[in-house]
């Protein structure tokens, strides 16, 4: 146990600057705009990596790598969707977004946005979209906590129960004290954290060999298609991989970053330095299980955690090559990736709670203050949910993450780009694509993905696809069937877009 003492007190140390993060982020929370919006001045290099850093969870150092060490380069496509879907949404959202929700009476979250768009009285677009960000987002931490879970678990030869309660007490403290700040601020941290240990990781994988033939040998020895970038995958496949790319358009925890920069002008900029360091870390995500499965091919007497469970397989290599100083930083940046979206998602869960069901039905003078401390509140019962939902050992990050970025991406995807583009949208439209899309992944996921659904549609297809396809579809019908929007709506949605073009 002693040699793990090192990677002890970094873990410790690195947690406890996170709290101290929040503590300052604290001293600087001075009303409820400030806690769940951070006041909207974040500046282009925090909305960036505070953007990539609550994308890119638990997934990219377990899921993704062990996908990749499972299957081989075929499962890069994933990664090539979400590049693709990443940039899109930068160019085309981010910072339409950051001005329509500040022209729409500023709105400070997604429902609070859908119902100033649309001029909902009835409060009904609020509901549902509140619910549906409920729903999901409860999965999606979930995930996290499984994340962090495993990694204690393997780290410290702990329970699994006992390492799920540590993880998430580590994420909840800052989250608790600091709100967005606290959130965006260590979110930086943790992304430079995440970019160093990807980086690094590969590249002493591929010096412990000798030379690269020897690397190479031991790939195809171990799997022959590794490196067949299409693998055995079929046209459904490869399209279901890419579609990841879709789910962008329609994630709350990333949105909220673009609603929270100081300026649309800082966007440009964001993307630029966003786009760059998602890039960097996605491959090094795919290197790390790549050559994952060469040196556990050549040291198979340690392949033994790896082979149980293929998402292990960056943790291992880290424990095994690294110095136990330097794994317990390289180590700190899974737990740096967990712990940057679970914040975010249980921030915009405490916010969509407060904001859109306690002040909006219970307290509508609520003071800034009661409301601050109503939303710290709700981020301890939402990770309370998550913490039950994660309490399956045997949970997989990556199928969790899979379903709650296909209900985000299908139910908002198409609502925010047609909100955001097209003024003859309705409320009718907008709450029609909404349920359409998440009921469509429900289904999908649960009972026509093994079937398929007749000759139109594949069996086997990712569930965000045929989601996000009748979400457009149910808010372009409805919309056009129904009477045009108010002149009030199109007003607002006239001055917003052009506010933005006068922006750029």
């Amino acid at each position: 146990m002693s040699s793990l003492n090192p990677t002890l007190i970094t873990f410790l140390f690195y947690i406890v600057a996170m709290i101290a993060i929040g503590l300052m982020a604290y001293r600087a929370t001075a009303n409820f705009s400030d806690y769940i919006l951070g006041g909207r001045r974040l500046g282009s290099f925090v909305t960036a990596l505070s953007a990539g850093a609550s994308d890119m969870s638990g997934w990219l150092l377990m899921g993704l790598p062990g996908a990749i060490y499972l299957s081989g380069l075929s499962e890069m496509w994933i990664a090539i969707g979400l590049i693709i879907g990443a940039w899109l949404n930068w160019l085309l959202v981010a910072g339409r977004l950051r001005v329509h929700t500040e022209v729409q009476h500023n709105a400070l979250t997604l429902p609070d946005y859908f119902a100033n768009r649309f001029n909902d009285q009835k409060k009904i677009l609020r509901i549902a979209s509140a619910c549906i960000i409920l729903i999901f987002f409860a999965i999606y931490c979930a995930s996290g906590m499984v994340a962090g879970a495993r990694l204690f678990e393997s780290m410290f030869d702990m329970s699994y129960s006992t390492a799920l309660w540590i993880s998430a007490i580590a994420t909840i403290s800052y989250v608790f004290i600091g709100g967005f700040l606290a959130v965006s601020w260590t979110d930086t941290i943790q992304a430079g954290l995440m970019i160093f240990a990807l980086l690094l990781t590969p590249i002493v994988t591929i010096l412990s060999f000798s030379d690269l033939s020897q690397m190479t040998l031991a790939l195809e020895a171990a799997r022959p298609q590794a490196m067949n970038v299409l693998g055995d995958l079929s046209f459904v496949a490869i399209m279901s991989l890419l579609a990841w790319g879709l789910g962008y358009f329609g994630q709350p925890h990333i949105l909220v970053r673009f609603m929270a920069a100081d300026s649309v002008k800082s966007i440009p900029n964001a993307r630029r330095i966003g786009m760059t360091w998602m890039i960097l870390c996605l491959g090094g995500a795919v290197a790390a299980g790549f050559f994952g499965i060469a040196y556990f091919q050549q040291h198979p007497e340690l392949a033994g955690v790896v082979t149980a469970n293929p998402e292990t397989v960056f943790m291992e290599l880290t424990k095994i090559l690294f110095n136990p100083w330097v794994a317990g930083i390289v180590l700190a940046a899974i737990l740096a990736a967990v712990m940057s979206t679970l914040s975010c998602q249980l921030l915009v869960c405490s916010s969509t709670l407060t904001e859109d069901f306690y002040k909006s039905f219970l307290r509508k003078n609520a003071t800034q203050t009661e409301l601050v401390w109503i939303g710290r509140l709700m981020v301890l019962l939402i990770a309370l949910l998550a913490i039950w939902m994660a309490g399956n050992p045997d949970a997989k990050v990556l199928g969790l993450v899979a379903y709650a970025w296909a209900g985000f991406g299908a139910a908002f995807g198409p609502l925010i780009i047609l909100s955001l583009f097209w003024r003859r949208m309705t409320l009718n439209g907008a709450l029609a694509g909404m349920i359409v899309g998440a009921v469509m992944v429900i289904l999908w996921k649960n009972t026509w993905g093994t079937t398929g659904f007749g000759d139109l549609i594949p069996a086997g297809i990712y569930e965000i696809i045929p989601g996000f396809i009748c979400s457009w579809i149910a808010i372009v019908v409805v919309s056009l069937l129904g009477k045009a929007p108010s002149a009030e709506v199109t007003d607002r949605f006239d001055e917003g877009d052009r506010l933005y073009k006068e922006s750029k």
